[in-house]
Parts: C-alpha cells; sequence; structure tokens
C-alpha cells in the first residue's frame, strides 16, 4: 500500500477550467514538497459542467488524485469534512482550486505542521501580506475579520483565507462540534481551535482575487447573522 503523509483536498463545484491548471500545478509542487507521499483528493460538490469527468481520468492515469463526488450539493464545510475523514495523510490540507495564493506557500504550509502547530492559516491581512483585490471585497473581507475578532474573541487576523493545514487526528476530533456547513467553516473551525488551544500558526501570503468572485449583499448578512448564532452557542455551552 503506498505511503501518504500529505493529503492535499481542492474543493470544487464547477470549477473545470480551473481544475485544468489546479491539478498538474498541485501534483508538481507536492511532489516537492511531501516526498513521503501524498494524495490529491478533489471534493467535487455536485458539479454540472464536466468536471467529474475530467477528474476521473485524471484519477484513471495518476493513483495520486482520488475523486469524491458528491451527486447533490453538499456545501463546502460538508465537502471539506468527508474529504479529510476520508484522507489518508496525517498531515491534511486544504486550498481554492483558482489558486488564489501563491503556491509557493505550501511549504510552509505543511512546514508549520510538521513543526509541531495543530493548524497553520495563510493570511490576507497581515502587514506583511501582498494581496490583489477589488475595494468593496477588501472592505467585506476587513469588516468581517474585525467582527469575528470582536465577537468571537478571535486572535487571529484573516479566517477565510481558503488556504489551510491541520494535524489530522486533532482535526478530526474537533469536527463533531463544527455545525457550519458551508462557507462558515472556516471560521467555526479556527475559532474552536483557539477555544480548544489548538497551536495555530497564521503567517502572511501572497493573494490575487480569482476571476469572477464577487461578494453579495446577502452572503455578508448570512455571514455577520453566522457569527452571532455562534457566539450563542460557545455562550450556551460555556453555561
Amino acid at each position: 500500500m503506498r505511503e501518504v503523509e500529505v493529503s492535499a483536498v481542492l474543493p470544487v463545484y464547477n470549477d473545470l477550467a480551473a481544475l485544468k491548471t489546479a491539478i498538474p500545478r498541485s501534483l508538481e509542487t507536492l511532489e516537492a514538497i511531501a516526498p513521503g507521499g501524498f494524495e490529491l483528493i478533489v471534493a467535487e460538490d455536485g458539479s454540472t459542467d464536466g468536471s467529474t469527468e475530467f477528474i476521473r481520468e485524471y484519477e484513471a492515469e495518476d493513483p495520486r488524485v482520488r475523486l469524491l463526488h458528491a451527486d447533490e450539493r453538499l456545501g463546502r464545510g460538508r465537502a471539506l469534512n468527508r474529504a479529510f475523514a476520508a484522507a489518508k495523510g496525517s498531515i491534511v490540507c486544504y486550498y481554492d482550486v483558482d489558486l488564489a495564493t501563491d503556491m509557493q506557500h505550501l511549504t510552509e504550509l505543511i512546514g508549520a505542521i510538521r513543526d509541531g502547530c495543530d493548524v497553520a492559516t495563510g493570511s490576507r491581512l497581515l502587514p506583511e501580506s501582498a494581496i490583489t483585490r477589488s475595494g468593496g471585497r477588501e472592505i467585506a473581507s476587513r469588516g468581517y475579520n474585525m467582527l469575528v475578532r470582536t465577537i468571537l474573541g478571535s486572535r487571529l487576523h484573516d479566517h477565510q483565507c481558503g488556504f489551510k493545514a491541520f494535524r489530522r487526528d486533532r482535526l478530526l476530533s474537533l469536527l463533531p462540534s463544527v455545525a457550519a456547513d458551508h462557507w462558515f467553516w472556516d471560521t467555526e473551525v479556527l475559532v474552536r481551535a483557539q477555544k480548544n488551544g489548538y497551536r495555530i500558526r497564521e503567517f502572511p501570503v501572497r493573494w490575487r482575487q480569482g476571476e469572477g468572485t464577487t461578494v453579495r449583499r446577502k452572503d455578508v448578512a448570512e455571514m455577520g447573522s453566522a457569527v452571532v448564532r455562534l457566539w450563542w452557542r460557545l455562550h450556551v455551552e460555556k453555561s
């Protein structure tokens, strides 16, 4: 049986164009930083654009690629939960399929877990970070993260950057308490990890806004509501 140290996960929903770059680039990068063995899990969440067929072709040619297909949309959080439960590596990570975060940072991301951290996360909001995105997204991101820091008491600066790694055993012990099943998953995992005393490293990254990404007022409102709901759950749990 092939040994696996690192399991990298790509969350995918109708991302065929991005996959054509993300899979080969991921394999190239992982080959260099995971000599102990790796797998690339594509958590494909009910796509209808041909993503499933494309990944299957890659999987047939390269045993390091694994497709996890869902017939119906699970949502980002549930798709990640499923992928991490199926992962074989002691270190698990995920990053956005548009490779918005510079892949050169994957070495630092995995290295932080090897060095003893339970969680590592890239940050677009540290002074040393280099980001390219629209003013609207910048304002929304900074406002949201300030809300998380103020209401939920987080010490981190960027909770939604899609570039994170974990010790798999520590993550799996945390996930039963995580209720978020879509975009808020990233934030809830980081907040609960802090509450449980996990060792977390946040580091600056180079990041560029992906094509076609927008911030809707509905999304902002939903994320704000999710912050309040998590505060309430944490408050009730303490009682």
